[in-house]
């Protein structure tokens, strides 16, 4: 299997290459001159503005696409739909198994504690650009379908000053920057007289890339539609 990659030379392009010899395939980097045709499917790993610059090239093929690029705007997100409306496409905040695992129990947890403040948690390596995370969006995302809200409207995205007791609905996020930290978070559920919290610690960046890897090779014989790691794990 062939596998273009737009990101070929960042963090999680060189995390793919480390991890392509045991998941039998070949990459290569996507360049102005690559032939689109030639290849099994795409693997995107840059930027928003990246995302929608290889989304619009490959328009008018079947190419199935994964991404886990984030912090798109919602207008972003708009073009990017119709966009990738022709294609399998499958995008993820998150491609750690044990991260999709995470979710699936925190929309669990968030159904059975109702009553229970939740507060998000998240920590990465100082070069990270967006904060909160899409991880810990995504995680957020959970817990408010979990609980019928609306993640916007009952978000609290940092704290300062004299801001009063919490909501009701409240989900707050707290975020830390630093040093090389793969990434951790932990989404607590804290009730009158106990606490739940659940978490996830990465330790090396390839547990990211094996899953993107798994992720394409899943979406490869898929009918055109939008997919999620849910459906590769437990579809």
């Amino acid at each position: 299997m062939k596998i273009g990659v737009l990101g070929y030379r960042g963090r999680m392009g060189k995390a793919l290459q480390s991890v392509a010899a045991e998941a039998s395939v070949e990459l290569v980097e996507l360049l102005p001159d690559t032939q689109i045709g030639a290849l099994d499917a795409l693997i995107d790993f840059s930027s928003p503005s990246g995302l929608l610059e290889v989304a619009q090239r490959i328009s008018d093929s079947p190419l199935p696409l994964v991404s886990g690029t984030t912090g798109l705007s919602q207008d972003e997100h708009t073009k990017l739909a119709s966009l990738v409306k022709n294609r399998p496409f499958l995008h993820a905040a998150n491609f750690s198994v044990g991260v999709n695992v995470l979710e699936h129990l925190v929309e669990l947890a968030a159904k059975a504690t109702r009553g229970f403040d939740i507060e998000v948690f998240e920590a990465h390596h100082r070069h990270k650009v967006d904060a909160p995370g899409g991880t810990a969006i995504f995680l957020a995302e959970a817990a408010a379908r979990a609980r019928e809200l609306d993640l916007q409207s009952v978000a609290e995205w940092g704290r300062h000053g004299q801001v009063g007791p919490r909501s009701e609905d409240e989900i707050g996020f707290q975020v830390v920057r630093g040093g090389s930290i793969v990434g951790e978070h932990t989404v607590f559920f804290a009730g009158e007289g106990e606490r739940l919290e659940l978490t996830h610690r990465a330790q090396d960046r390839t547990i990211f890339a094996r899953g993107a890897l798994r992720a394409a090779r899943w979406l490869v014989d898929k009918p055109t539609g939008n997919y999620s790691m849910r459906d590769v794990l437990f579809s």
